[in-house]
């Protein structure tokens, strides 16, 4: 038993900062996920999770420090029993999160791991299931971790992790998460993200007799009834499957895909920082005058974007895009993406407005 702790111990411990770290990193998408949840329960549980939502990016670091601060006390077995009850707690939270995810299909991908690794609502539940297990051993067999450190020196190690993991998180909220886990990353084309990478294949769900069985191939007997297709090998699938840039004239996606093209992502006109717009401008009057071509994509409508865009003097055309893919690509509103032919040259939070030299240098 002593051997099963101490792995317990160990496992638990670098799990919770690893899913800190990975949440922290990227604080925004964590607020939108727990938007997503926030907005499940209102219609589902009790209308008052809406009132959560303004508070979901004070959420996201809070508690993504917290996993971070108590597996790194947990490692360091500092007051290790009141550890392990708040980390009880905790997994007590995620796994009814995931139980409700999974079970009545509602949000279907928990963000446990952000976008660095994907699971299921189940694969999620099952991960919570085994952590919830290895706690309890370890609220059980406590007597087999001892402290190894001093009192003292626990604290003042819990304490900095706990200043520095929030201040990563800010920072990164600030200006954009420090590794980029989505498919519109910098260096990535695109065109080809839209493109699977091998024939997608798939299974078939047939129902006879009341019961179901599984085809590669169409049956040709028609004593069987349709269920459901499921992809085989999803992970080959387009990476991205709804990027789409548009006005009132037609479908620009390939215009915005050909060409150097210094696109101002606003997500949303009302919620946008205004001020930066004075350095943002700057930038795209010099890129007309090297042959970049600067325009806007906004989720917002057109009678709000223009009034939006005379008030912060942002001469450029504009398109529309979806609000959810706006997000997706850009962790800022405002947000400027570069790209050469569809391919992502440069990405940058309105806090950190590149010079015209800075966006020459990436074509």
């Amino acid at each position: 038993m002593k051997y099963i702790s101490k792995f317990c111990w160990l496992f638990v411990g670098v799990l919770f900062i690893f899913s800190g770290l990975i949440k922290i990193n990227d604080p925004v998408g964590t607020a939108i996920k727990l938007e997503e949840y926030f907005e499940v329960f209102s219609t589902d549980i009790a209308p008052f999770f809406k009132a959560f939502e303004p508070y979901s990016l004070f959420l996201s670091i809070f508690l993504s420090a917290a996993e971070i601060v108590l597996g790194v006390a947990l490692l360091v077995r500092w007051k290790l029993k009141s550890v392990l009850i708040a980390l009880l707690v905790m997994i007590v939270f995620f796994t009814f999160l995931t139980f409700y995810s999974a079970y009545f299909n509602k949000v279907t991908d928990c963000g446990c791991f952000g976008d660095a690794i994907k699971l299921t609502p189940w694969e999620s539940f099952t991960k919570d299931i085994v952590l919830l297990v290895m706690i309890i051993i370890l609220l059980m067999t406590q007597r087999y971790l001892p402290q190894f450190i001093s009192e003292k020196t626990g604290a003042v190690a819990t304490a900095l992790t706990a200043i520095l993991s929030v201040g990563i998180g800010w920072y990164a909220y600030e200006h954009l998460p420090y590794i980029d886990f989505r498919a519109y990353k910098v260096g990535n084309n695109i065109p080809t993200m839209m493109k699977p990478t091998a024939p997608l294949r798939y299974k078939y769900i047939m129902v006879k007799n009341g019961e179901e069985q599984e085809f590669e191939e169409y049956p040709t007997d028609q004593s069987y009834t349709f269920k459901e297709m499921i992809a085989i090998n999803p992970e080959d699938g387009p990476k991205i499957t709804d990027f789409n840039v548009w006005n009132d004239q037609g479908d620009f996606t390939q215009e915005v895909l050909t060409g150097n093209k210094l696109i101002i992502l606003v997500q949303g006109a009302s919620k946008a920082d205004r001020d930066s717009f004075k350095e943002i401008t700057k930038l795209v009057n010099a890129a007309e005058q090297q042959g970049i071509t600067p325009l806007a994509v906004t989720s917002s409508s057109s009678q709000e974007f223009e009034e939006f865009r005379h008030e912060v003097n942002l001469a450029v055309p504009y398109y529309y895009g979806d609000g959810t893919v706006i997000k997706t690509i850009m962790r800022s509103n405002p947000g400027i993406l570069l790209l050469q032919n569809g391919t992502v040259k440069g990405k940058w939070h309105y806090n950190d407005t590149p010079s015209i030299e800075q966006v020459k240098e990436l074509l």
